[in-house]
């Protein structure tokens, strides 16, 4: 029998039962060992008060389902449970029921004064605040309301309220904030309270923008607003809201920013003569004032992101002495968070922790921080153990100096503390190659890493900000490994807030300042929505989208004229493509014209299907008209009848096949050129931003899938894996952020957490495990494996909405087994290795294929074979490579990288410049007995 597992799928954090709207969206996942089960009704119960309501569905609908009772009332309690009926006809058991809570506000009831320090200093000074307040008869509930400009925690009795961090987070706080809401019940009691609160400016206070330029944008001070529904149990309330009589203080948190770090004197602790802490009742202590009101932050609304947490710890792996006698530790895996501390020594001792990604030379690297300290310091107190972690900032390091400890270290009394927005993880995947693992691994860190409140561009230098181009090429690996449907749909809100006549600016929110239009980075006004669609089967965010969507692509239009075509502008282009010089990123091989005018198909066509999709046919027609327009100008300007780009680089090709400008039946001569620059490359990565998310997707889809495969496992730089050689925990932002010999790259901007390269998650997924959506939100889903040659397994697994799908394969004595997980209600489309097409229900499936033979390498290789057949055959390339390693590794460097490794040239002529005689008779010798060794395998066999 079927048994159903609900939950709600509404706008709130995931393991949060509060809800942000009043008609939360619902579903439910139905576990069951029957095959091919199909949900032919479900009925939804709700427990409201004394009173029981119930709704019956039709039909397989069970996920994003709008609310069918009437609308929840603020802090109204409801308890919604599900039983699903199958096409067998077998009605399952009530599921547990879920409890709802309603997390807004109601009309009017925001009325708490914005307030802070009544002297602030110059710079942006951490603040405390307290109040006490009568608590007159027993209590049913209590709810706090808050929120800042800048970062708080709420105290009650000395307990903070949650376990959050850094909240409310970052929002473009004059048109939009965020309140939380808590259940605070459990900490109110009769008589005397008192609320404290810790604050700090954070995102409010800091300053942005590049060198001399940066400045602050949102505050001076920080500033905290909040209010307490105390509701009795004779059915009386009372507010306990922010105002002029709360007194304020500074206390042992003497600094804080998010670049720089945090300051916190022990000695300064906010506590009274008889232990009490400023945060409870009675407490009675000197340098209190009374606060002042301050401009009232923007009326909030509930959070529909997820929070920030502690979600994980690292124990320090490794003590390091650096050669200048530095203490430096080391905990194996770059994050972002902050030290805890344990330590007693004498009041007074202060404490430097200093925090950086990498090591330089065996120093901390600490020159990609820019202007960005990332230093905290702790003052002693000298009263026995002390126990401190910094509150309102956090750093992106693996490595953390310690100065100033006192005593003997030790190495147990520090731990890495892990923040990011608490998300579900919903997706995994293996392979057989472990190198490509730690390269998923990365992907999954640089994720954690920069899904902080909003997607960021990276956690550790003086920037931190949500670059749109780097979200737009991620959304859809990071909707695969975790639920980030609420924490987008969040961003995508102040994305819209944001607009400037439609133009979306470079980051969100817009700390840079003027709006100005960028392909690829604007685009994810059209893009992100789409991929929420698709993974989630999200219509509610594309129809609130739209206007959006729509505005950034009639900006484009516009942009564009009568030729239909985006030209001559400013652009980031093809962004740190591999053979830009440092200081130049944008210098890429593809002429930004065409990457700009290949987005401008790919939002037009966008928005026509978004119009299509809400029913808006008069401008679904419009769009799809003016998309055609530019598909045939794009064809016109940038693509020969033979089939060749205007910029011969693998980015254009990638984009013109990926984006389907090109028609089917041209396709794959622009694919069969795509391969080619590829092997000329050396099977190196030659993409930027734009292109290396899509590449191997364009290589696949025309039937390159052994050139997708030797760019994949590639360990030369710059490649995906050549970091993973290098130690990366996280992926670089440029493919050579340290060089060979262990420097850091010379541009000023590196960083080693930045997951746009990662996008290439999406691709193993989908393609090397074959595990895809084929119908909005996983209702159908395509299983559709690649086995890759010189790969024994590879296997994915995600969480879709209605249960668990799973997709891999394992080779073994001339056989691919394939196998598949299909949820239950849902079907799938199974393309299997050898060209088999069928559909299957739910439940587990597995299929076997023969094994077709792997590519057997040129028996006989020597001088006078060609550089793609050298490039072709890794075991001659190695051998080349090796000699002339040993004679001279520069020349050796040159002959990998400077080489063209085309069909028109022979090895011995490539050697004139790299090789003398005596080395190119070594050369042809090695070669020789390599041919002979096969010659002899092959008359063996």
């Amino acid at each position: 029998m079927s048994s159903p597992v609900p939950h709600i799928m509404t706008d709130a954090p995931y393991r949060s039962d509060v809800v942000a709207s009043p008609s939360p969206e619902i579903g439910w996942r139905i576990r069951t060992d029957t095959p091919d089960w199909r949900q032919a009704a479900a009925e939804v119960e709700v427990t409201r008060g004394e009173g029981v309501s119930s709704h019956r569905i039709e039909g397989r609908a069970s996920t994003r389902i709008a609310w069918p009772f009437p609308p929840l009332e603020p802090r109204e309690e409801a308890s919604l449970r599900v039983r699903v009926t199958g096409a067998d006809g077998v009605t399952g058991e009530w599921s547990e029921p879920r409890r709802v809570v309603a997390g807004f506000l109601g009309e009017g009831e925001w009325q708490a004064a914005t307030i802070g320090l009544p002297s602030p200093a110059e710079t942006a000074q951490p603040a405390y605040l307290r109040a006490e307040f009568e608590v007159t008869g027993p209590v049913a509930r209590g709810t706090l309301y808050a929120t800042a400009l800048g970062v708080y925690q709420v105290a009650i009795d000395g307990v903070d309220v949650d376990d959050q961090v850094m909240k409310p987070g970052w929002t473009p706080y004059a048109q939009r904030t965020i309140h939380e809401t808590t259940d605070v019940t459990a900490l109110l009691r009769e008589g005397r309270n008192a609320i404290g609160v810790r604050l700090a400016g954070a995102w409010a206070t800091e300053r942005y923008g590049f060198r001399d330029n940066a400045r602050p944008l949102y505050a001076d001070q920080p500033r905290f607003a909040g209010q307490v529904l105390i509701e009795y149990a004779d059915g009386s309330s009372q507010w306990v809201r922010t105002d002029a009589s709360w007194q304020a203080s500074t206390g042992p948190i003497t600094a804080s920013g998010l670049y720089a770090g945090e300051d916190y004197d022990a000695r300064l602790a906010l506590v009274d003569a008889d232990g009490r802490s400023f945060a409870q009742a009675g407490y009675a202590a000197d340098g209190w004032e009374r606060a002042v009101e301050l401009e009232a932050i923007h009326a909030p609304e509930a959070r529909v992101s997820p929070f920030v947490r502690r979600l994980d710890e690292l124990a320090v792996r490794e003590v390091i002495t650096t050669p200048s006698g530095r203490t430096v530790l080391d905990f194996g895996q770059n994050l972002v968070g902050r030290l805890r501390i344990r330590v007693s020594g004498a009041a007074g001792t202060r404490l430097t922790l200093r925090h950086a990604e990498v090591l330089e030379h065996g120093e901390l690297g600490t020159r990609p921080l820019r202007a960005a300290a990332a230093t905290d310091h702790y003052t002693l107190s000298g009263d026995g153990i002390e126990e401190w972690e910094p509150e309102f900032t956090f750093h992106g390091f693996r490595y953390a100096e310690i100065e100033g400890w006192p005593g003997e270290f030790d190495p147990s009394a520090v731990t890495a503390v892990v923040i990011h927005s608490d998300m579900e993880r919903t997706g995994w995947f293996e392979a057989s190659h472990p190198l490509v693992n730690r390269l998923h691994e990365n992907i999954v860190w640089g994720l954690r890493g920069n899904f902080l409140y909003l997607p960021t561009d990276c956690p550790q230098r003086d920037e931190r900000l949500g670059w749109t181009g780097d979200i737009q090429v991620f959304a859809p690996t990071a909707a695969f490994l975790y639920d980030v449907r609420g924490f987008l749909d969040s961003w995508l809100r102040d994305l819209a807030l944001e607009q400037v006549d439609g133009v979306v600016p470079f980051v969100v929110p817009n700390a840079l300042g003027a709006a100005r239009p960028a392909a690829a980075w604007g685009d994810a006004a059209t893009v992100v929505p789409w991929v929420l669609h698709e993974r989630y089967a999200d219509v509610a965010t594309i129809e609130r989208q739209y206007e959006s969507m729509k505005g950034w692509a009639d900006a484009l239009i516009e942009l564009a004229g009568p030729r239909r075509l985006w030209e001559a502008m400013f652009q980031f282009g093809d962004w740190l493509d591999p053979d830009a010089p440092p200081h130049l990123p944008a210098n890429a091989k593809t002429d930004p014209d065409i990457v700009a005018s290949a987005y401008l198909f790919l939002s037009t066509d966008a928005v026509a299907r978004a119009a299509a999709l809400l029913g808006r046919d008069d401008e679904a027609r419009q769009y799809r008209a003016i998309a055609e327009d530019v598909r045939a100008a794009f064809l016109a300007e940038y693509v020969t009848p033979a089939g060749r780009m205007m910029s011969d680089a693998q980015t254009a090709y990638a984009m013109a096949i990926v984006f389907d400008i090109v028609p089917a039946e041209q396709q794959e001569v622009l694919g069969a050129r795509l391969a080619e620059l590829t092997r000329l490359s050396g099977y190196r990565i030659s993409t930027g931003f734009v292109g290396t998310p899509i590449i191997q997707d364009a290589l696949t889809r025309t039937g390159n899938l052994e050139t997708a495969r030797r760019l994949l496992v590639q360990t030369e730089n710059p490649s995906w894996l050549y970091p993973v050689t290098m130690g990366a925990t996280t992926i670089w932002e440029r493919w050579d952020s340290m060089l060979p010999d262990g420097s850091i790259n010379p541009g000023e901007m590196t960083s080693f957490n930045h997951y746009a390269l990662g996008a290439v998650g999406d691709w193993l997924h989908r393609v090397v495990a074959g595990l895809a959506p084929d119908a909005p939100g996983y209702e159908r889903i395509r299983i559709q494996p690649r086995p890759l040659a010189d790969f024994d397994h590879a296997w994915a697994e995600h969480l879709t909405p209605y249960g668990t799908a799973r997709s891999g394969w394992a080779r073994q004595d001339g056989v691919i087994r394939v196998e598949a997980v299909v949820p239950p209600n849902t079907t799938a489309v199974v393309v299997l290795p050898d060209g088999r097409e069928l559909e299957v229900g739910s439940g587990a499936h597995e299929w076997e294929v023969t094994d077709a033979a792997p590519a057997v390498a040129a028996s006989r290789i020597g001088m006078d074979s060609t550089l793609a057949a050298v490039i072709d055959d890794l075991e001659a390339y190695e051998a080349i490579a090796g000699v002339l390693e040993a004679v001279d590794p520069e020349k050796a460097h040159a002959f990998r990288t400077n080489t063209k490794w085309s069909s028109g040239r022979e090895l011995g002529e490539a050697l004139a410049m790299h090789a003398g005689p005596d080395t190119k008779r070594e050369i042809a010798d090695r070669l020789s007995e390599l041919s002979a060794r096969r010659e002899e395998a092959t008359a063996d066999a």
